[in-house]
């Protein structure tokens, strides 16, 4: 039997088709996996559509379109100030994830160390350790996940060479604060580090705090990378339309390492969202709108029956404490108990840790029709 990289071959099912599967079983509101479902801008619908049969369906240029690469350069002027280069500091990627792979495949080599911060998207250690980099974790506690300097401190060593961070933050919806960016900014700066943000939810920020991308920071646009996905923007996830920008010499290994991955991404995808990436902004301020209103919704429903939810400062999700409502059981437990008793699915939050601890928080994804947001609330309520 031919052997299979351990990377992969050990790294089972994610908890996210378990738990879906499980909901489905159990004709269960499905408030696990991160997408929405409601929320597409017909007006990029019908563009896609048409540009399959009025443009082209060839290879269009491997760092994505020309179009798409000038709208991604001015969104990050428009609403982060910051200049782009869309012919040399812009990339365009079949998702954020890819950009992600790219990136790490492009800077870590066997025997380097790359800075997590749990909890965290799951991707990012496997794909990290897959490249054959050493993972060094930092954990950050809750209710306010906050990054102090002697935690950081902890885990840099001689070996390290990137860190990598998601801001907004999945799953705990943590915005970093310009303090931490700082403290980033510095250990990168002394150790000539890669700092890679993961900025897909740059359009989802609450309660009117400003979102900045790390390619703002003075010492760090020479120095960091910035991923951004369409998806996010306008609930499009299925697209998988993401673009990495930075500095035309740090991006360039990138590019290359993208040429061999997926060389590009379906040209009438990239035409509708460069389009979308030119929307007035009232779309994007309603989009952020839309969702704290959803969150403040169900946080207060969650609360009402005796979970704990926790401050989320961004992305579009809701981690809740369960434990006054039983000690006994784990996250992983208690998701289970909820998904077949109650009929409402969620995602324990140890799924996002490496070595999977045992918590007392849950994860709901509140980016659904307000409809079945209520209904969760009503099927949670009977039960308990």
């Amino acid at each position: 039997m031919p052997q299979a990289h351990p990377v992969f071959a050990q790294a089972g099912e994610t908890i996210f088709e378990t738990m879906s599967l499980l909901a489905r079983a159990n004709g269960a509101v499905n408030l696990g996996q991160g997408f929405p479902d409601h929320g597409e801008p017909e007006a990029l619908l019908r563009l896609a559509a048409e540009t399959i049969v009025t443009g082209s369906n060839q290879y269009p240029p491997m760092r994505g379109l020309p179009e798409l690469r000038r709208a991604v350069a001015a969104h990050a002027a428009r609403f982060q100030n910051v200049t782009l280069d869309p012919d040399t500091e812009v990339l365009v990627t079949s998702g954020a994830t890819e950009a992600l792979a790219d990136t790490l495949l492009a800077y870590l080599s066997p025997g380097d160390e790359i800075v997590l911060f749990e909890p965290l998207y799951d991707a990012y250690v496997p794909i990290a350790r897959r490249a054959g980099a050493t993972t060094r974790i930092v954990r950050l506690e809750p209710p306010h996940w906050r990054l102090d300097a002697a935690s950081l401190d902890a885990v840099l060593s001689d070996k390290t060479r990137v860190i990598l961070f998601n801001n907004p933050m999945n799953p705990t919806g943590k915005l970093w604060s310009a303090d931490e960016i700082d403290l980033i900014a510095s250990r990168a700066k002394a150790r000539d580090l890669l700092v890679v943000a993961d900025e897909v939810y740059e359009h989802l920020v609450f309660n009117d705090a400003r979102f900045e991308t790390v390619l703002a920071h003075p010492d760090l646009r020479r120095r960091a990378v910035r991923i951004g996905s369409a998806g996010k923007s306008f609930s499009l996830t299925g697209w998988k339309v993401g673009y990495a920008q930075a500095d035309a010499a740090i991006l360039e290994p990138i590019v290359r390492c993208h040429q061999f991955m997926t060389f590009t991404t379906p040209p009438n995808l990239q035409h509708a969202v460069a389009a979308g990436l030119q929307l007035d902004d009232a779309f994007f301020g309603e989009l952020t709108t839309r969702m704290q209103k959803k969150r403040d919704m169900f946080s207060a429903g969650l609360r009402r029956l005796g979970f704990e939810p926790l401050p989320a400062q961004g992305a579009y999700f809701v981690c809740a404490r369960f434990d006054q409502l039983r000690k006994d059981l784990s996250d992983l437990e208690f998701c289970r108990w909820i998904t077949t008793e109650a009929r409402v699915a969620a995602i324990p939050v140890s799924a996002f840790y490496d070595a999977r601890p045992r918590t007392d928080l849950i994860r709901f994804c509140v980016c659904k029709k307000d409809e079945v947001l209520d209904e969760a609330l009503t099927r949670l309520t009977r039960f308990v």
